[in-house]
């Protein structure tokens, strides 16, 4: 197991109270309560623009469940590199994985200092199994790669997971080359799974336009097309790059009526 390694001084000083953080502002529209005042006055700007918010992002939570599900059951997948992690919740990557194979190995990966606190509850791993916590930026993925490669046998399948990460990436910083340099360090057999939100909904674009204004973070919404892009040359399974509660949804738990302002899909590295 795997521990951080930065001082409570650096984290401190990375906290930025006064400033909202994407973070902190998702884990209190999922209703948690590791987040501040400033993250709640902004939260509560988008509920007043979008009000569906809060159910989009269980919804992103519930395709994790289902592609995690798939991964292990369906495709055999012992090992996830979680990207944007996020802040602990239920059902997080390695409890889903590991309660169908306890022998599953799971590297969470983000760069919010409030995460990072509180890295030790993601880092709870079966015996059989392990997980660790990478303190670093998308943008660095051969430093990701390298700080993974700790925990993951790079010389078996490793399923990526960027659950709304890369709209957190600018056009200037170019996601999609971040994504291939990700699934280039992975072997073949690895797999992606993916879920960004779309500009398709013009309250959501508002929404994400007063959070730009306030937060120490910018969110970045694209077209359905452009995340589409992400899983080129990859081998999409079914029912390919779909609205996210279209993604295979459970019959047992239809999904409610969030607005369809996400896509996700899941593929293979030839």
């Amino acid at each position: 197991m795997e521990s951080p390694e930065s001082s409570p001084a650096d984290v401190a000083a990375r906290l930025q109270t006064d400033r909202p953080h994407s973070a902190r502002v998702w884990n209190y529209l999922l209703g948690g309560k590791d987040n501040y005042p400033v993250d709640s006055e902004v939260g509560d700007v988008i509920l007043s623009t979008f009000p569906e918010f809060a159910a989009v992002a269980r919804l992103q939570r519930r395709f994790l469940a289902r592609a995690v599900r798939f991964l292990v059951r369906e495709a055999g997948v012992r090992q996830f590199l979680d990207i944007g992690t996020g802040l602990p919740t239920a059902d997080n990557t390695h409890e889903l994985a590991q309660r169908i194979a306890p022998e599953s190995r799971i590297v969470y990966v983000d760069n919010d200092p409030l995460v990072l606190v509180h890295a030790e509850a993601l880092l709870t791993s079966s015996e059989e199994g392990a997980c660790a916590y990478v303190d670093a930026d998308v943008r660095d993925p051969e430093r990701i790669l390298a700080q993974a490669a700790k925990t993951l046998d790079f010389s078996r399948p490793v399923a990526l997971t960027l659950l709304g990460i890369m709209g957190q990436i600018s056009d200037d910083d170019r996601p999609g080359d971040l994504v291939s340099a990700l699934l280039a360090g992975l072997p073949a057999g690895s797999w992606l799974a993916l879920s960004d939100g779309t500009n398709t909904n013009e309250a959501l674009n508002t929404a994400v336009a007063a959070y730009n204004h306030q937060s120490a973070n910018t969110y970045h919404l694209r077209s359905p097309q452009e995340i589409a892009s992400y899983f080129d040359g990859l081998d999409l399974v079914e029912p390919g790059v779909v609205a996210t509660a279209s993604w295979r949804p459970d019959p047992d738990a239809p999904e409610t009526d969030a607005p369809d302002v996400s896509v996700a899909g899941v593929a293979a590295k030839h």
